[in-house]
């Protein structure tokens, strides 16, 4: 049984306040008996549940009917709508897990898939996904990102996974003049770049802190720390580095970017579009739809209106929320 976590009021998918999970399941079968599918019982149904919720269901369909309920609905859905379906019934962890191996299977690596949900996870979410990942799979999330990448990029991912990071509130000016100089004195103020400060300052800090290395970063280099990044690395070592930035200072607006990147241009990355709205649904979605009208002028609500159909473009919307005030 998955964890039920605390709830974020800045998520627009919340905890049915009525739950019946064997209610739930009974409806579930009996959208799927028959000729054809009820497909908005399954989109209002789901959507209105929180994951914790979902899992009570799965059980309680099992118990009921001595069926999988994922393997009854992959059975009678299709196309992204039944990747969305199955993405809502895994556990966060699982969910995070199967993006994961995705992105490593076969030829070359989705480095931009790793770096998006090692950086933006707790330290509990890292923990649950690598021990979904063992699960799942017939090695450690650990020694999969050592067999599919190298270097400091490797390294950066693998003190991202150990989720030591301080995820307080607490500011010591102290060290921050203190990390801001390390920084300073690992990049700019030296020829070549000590890759291993930046990591553990990077990996261990918590946000508020960090916020603060940035700013005092500028007032002693009159330049933003991303500049330096781009200016002293490179590949995918500098993608990883600005993607911690990036976070750090707007968590909100680094995925409202993700997404538009998701739909913006000549077709839609669906794979990324489905990730990002599952697992931020329940944690704080209201924040990015409010970042992306203020980034891109247009809301979340009209953007994938725009750009998918039919039941998938359903699903994303009651996922979403379908008050584009918010």
């Amino acid at each position: 049984m998955a964890t039920q976590c605390i709830y974020n009021s800045r998520g627009t998918v919340q905890p049915y306040p009525s739950f019946n999970p064997h209610h739930d399941a009974e409806n579930l079968r009996n959208s799927m008996k028959g000729l054809g599918t009820n497909e908005d019982t399954i989109i209002d149904l789901l959507t209105s549940r929180a994951n914790f919720q979902r899992q009570y269901i799965i059980q309680s369909f099992k118990s009921s009917y001595d069926q999988s309920l994922i393997e009854e609905l992959k059975s009678e859905l299709g196309g992204h709508f039944e990747s969305v379906v199955e993405g809502l019934m895994l556990t966060p962890g699982k969910f995070d897990a199967k993006e994961l191996n995705d992105a490593m299977a076969g030829p070359g690596t989705d480095e931009h898939i790793l770096v998006e949900i090692l950086v933006s996870r707790t330290n509990r979410q890292l923990w649950e996904l690598a021990e979904a990942y063992q699960s799942d799979n017939a090695m450690s999330l650990k020694d999969a990102l050592e067999s599919e990448n190298s270097g400091e990029f490797e390294n950066l991912l693998l003190a991202l996974l150990k989720g030591k990071r301080d995820e307080g509130y607490n500011v010591d000016q102290s060290q921050v003049k203190v990390d801001a100089q390390e920084l300073f004195a690992a990049g700019e103020d030296k020829w070549g770049t000590d890759e291993t400060k930046f990591i553990k300052i990077f990996c261990r800090r918590n946000f508020t802190h960090l916020r603060r290395v940035f700013e005092e970063y500028y007032q002693l280099t009159n330049k933003d720390i991303e500049d330096s990044i781009k200016d002293e690395m490179s590949g995918t070592l500098q993608m990883g580095m600005l993607a911690i930035v990036q976070y750090v200072k707007n968590p909100a607006g680094f995925f409202a970017k993700k997404l538009y990147e998701s739909m913006a241009g000549a077709g839609t990355d669906d794979r990324s579009l489905i990730r990002i709205i599952i697992s931020r649904s329940e944690i704080d979605m209201m924040d990015i739809k409010i970042q992306f009208l203020r980034l891109y002028g247009k809301t979340l609500f009209s953007f994938i209106q725009d750009d998918v159909g039919g039941d998938f473009q359903k699903i994303l919307l009651c996922l979403c929320g379908m008050n584009e005030d918010e």
